[in-house]
């Protein structure tokens, strides 16, 4: 008889964590397990950060490439520095950020087999108490299968990874909607946007951040230092285009086009869509909080809809919307359009 592995559903609230739910996760953790687990930012898969075993198990699970290292996740700065290398003179700028959605790369020390790390403590009662009930770091990268949008809910996480992990801990839905902002400590260089925005970091250290072409989404790093900086990320299914043009020409430029296709973006831009599209709405247009926080579960509704492609409009780059910026030009795997025979050419190659 072929035995079924099962996952396990631990409920656990938000806001007062269940000591006794915490230990059964902790427990896998420590035994060479994988968890998923939520933070502000996104769900995660996590397993013992020394355990080579179960590291190579998340690459297996989710399809990862290789060379694409896994962010860590620490409890407290004691943990981190047994982790990696902080320049003691940014430990302040630090303290003012953690925990926070941000994440630092810094030389690793020695037990992790890699040169440098990316680590970040989360801002999340639940994730914290695992970590420290684990008493080990936690290498988790965001919980979706390579190049799918990352799950922001128990349920995504589901849908992804039932049978594959050991537990799933369901504390609702994350609060940020995107995954951490990553900055180089050795460089100041930005390598990936996320959901603390550029501006607030420059204020933490008191200098200016180096945001290249790679961080916005505009091109793939040839070497993967931190997650999120090269490969595909967060795509649907569908063939999924970004217009860049002004949002109140879109509604006239899909006039008459043929088959079914869905439309994510602004309510306001939704209302204007026409009507046999199916529109997905991320919120108001001045509120990128709640476009963010909206992203991924409206990116894996998509493939729901049963439509034969999908169009999602863009957003200025300031604050939050550099983060949104990098996922849909990601996710869109950089098809992107300003008039209608550029939609034209790009409908053609489906």
């Amino acid at each position: 008889m072929k035995l079924v592995f099962m996952t396990r559903v631990l409920k656990i609230s938000e806001t007062r964590p269940q000591a006794a739910k915490i230990r059964v996760a902790a427990r896998a953790i420590r035994s060479g397990g994988l968890v998923v687990f939520p933070t502000e930012t996104v769900y995660g898969i996590g397993c013992d950060a020394y355990n080579k075993k179960a590291t190579a198990e998340i690459y297996r699970v989710k399809g990862r490439p290789p060379d694409n290292p896994l962010m860590i996740h620490v409890s407290d700065m004691e943990m981190a520095r047994r982790v990696g290398r902080f320049p003691r003179r940014y430990e302040d700028a630090i303290g003012k950020l953690w925990p926070g959605p941000v994440a630092f790369v810094v030389d690793a020390q020695k037990g992790l087999g890699r040169k440098e790390v990316s680590m970040r403590m989360p801002d999340h009662k639940v994730a914290l108490a695992l970590i420290r009930a684990s008493n080990t770091p936690i290498a988790a990268p965001s919980a979706n299968i390579s190049k799918k949008p990352s799950s922001t809910n128990a349920d995504h996480a589901l849908m992804y990874f039932d049978g594959k992990v050991d537990v799933i801990i369901d504390s609702g839905s994350s609060m940020k909607g995107i995954e951490s902002t990553i900055l180089d400590l050795r460089t100041f260089a930005l390598q990936r946007p996320g959901a603390l925005p550029v501006n607030e970091l420059e204020r933490a250290f008191g200098r200016r951040i180096r945001i290249g072409r790679a961080s916005r989404g505009l091109a793939e790093s040839k070497r993967a230092i931190a997650p999120g900086m090269k490969y595909r990320h967060y795509a649907p299914a569908m063939p999924l285009f970004l217009y860049t043009g002004k949002a109140e020409k879109l509604p006239r430029m899909v006039s008459g086009l043929k088959g079914i296709f869905a439309f994510i973006g602004s309510y306001e831009s939704c209302r204007r869509m026409r009507k046999d599209a199916i529109v997905l709405g991320l919120g108001s247009r001045r509120d990128y909080d709640a476009i963010a926080h909206n992203l991924f579960d409206r990116l894996i509704e998509l493939d729901r809809t049963g439509a034969d492609f999908a169009i999602a409009e863009s957003y200025g780059e300031e604050g939050l919307g550099l983060g949104i910026m990098n996922r849909l030009r990601k996710a869109s795997n950089h098809r992107q359009f300003s008039n209608r025979r550029e939609l034209d050419a790009l409908l053609a190659g489906i």
